[in-house]
């Protein structure tokens, strides 16, 4: 069951998934593994993202990248309405490949206010959830990506023990580790770990961990698996336990994420 106030919509195109929302509900701290590329067309938000705290209004075109940490409350209480696309990082990252060969990008910008970026998301959306040929799409999503994407910014090298435990989170989310463990793995205190970590990823090692399950448990239910197992192959107490996070940081419910 979706939340009050959302929509998912069809797409044809692989790759590419939609939804529409008017609500105000506030989302807390998340990741997707996709881009998101949206557009807030009444009211206005507030979010913090890896790229600063921002606030958005109708009209502004928001973006997000795979991994970066983000919420999202609005700043009125009825709400807002906006639209958003999920794009499959190797989708957009080949379009961004034909205007740039070779080169690496991200999205720089968490808010947009851009009349002619507005105009291309809404004619991306509407190419990909009306059933029109993938000619269309195609030809919106370069030239969406040709206005957004921006050359990547090189990151600071993280301890390399750091990293490895990120890495075991990314690989068996499920797994339990103590922060000690991790801590003594790495070389560092716990507290000198818990600060590395958070500079690294945005999260502390626990909050990190549970959106790794989060994108683990949704992989497996959007594969068939029933609920109950996928929260237990995912490392949730249960699926009640499962259900609260995914609404908490989606707005949706596991079975109305298996449907996207």
């Amino acid at each position: 069951m979706l939340p009050r106030g959302f929509t998912l919509i069809p797409c044809r195109f692989a790759g590419i998934q939609a939804v529409a929302a008017d609500s105000a509900l506030a989302f807390g701290r998340h990741i997707h593994d996709e881009f998101g590329i949206g557009l807030i067309e009444r009211g206005a938000q507030k979010s913090a993202s890896g790229r600063g705290v921002v606030e958005a209004a109708a009209g502004d075109v928001i973006t997000v990248n795979p991994g970066e940490v983000h919420d999202g409350k609005p700043l009125a209480a009825d709400g807002r309405r906006w639209r958003m696309l999920y794009v499959a990082p190797a989708l957009l990252l080949d379009a961004a490949d034909d205007i740039a060969p070779g080169a690496a990008f991200e999205f720089t910008a968490p808010v947009l206010r851009d009349g002619a970026l507005a105009a291309r998301f809404r004619a991306l959306f509407d190419a990909a959830t009306v059933g029109e040929e993938a000619l269309r799409t195609e030809t919106g999503l370069l030239a969406l990506a040709a206005g957004l994407l921006r050359p990547a910014t090189s990151r600071v090298a993280a301890n390399a023990g750091v990293a490895v435990a990120r890495e075991r989170m990314d690989d068996d989310p499920a797994a339990d580790a103590t922060l000690a463990a991790m801590a003594a793995g790495a070389g560092l205190s716990r507290y000198q770990f818990l600060r590395a970590f958070t500079r690294l990823t945005g999260l502390p090692p626990h909050a990190y961990r549970l959106q790794r399950r989060l994108q683990r448990a949704r992989r497996l239910v959007r594969a068939g698996l029933p609920l109950a197992e996928a929260a237990a192959a995912s490392g949730f107490a249960d699926q009640s336990h499962m259900t609260r996070c995914f609404v908490r940081s989606y707005g949706l419910t596991p079975g109305a994420c298996a449907r996207r």
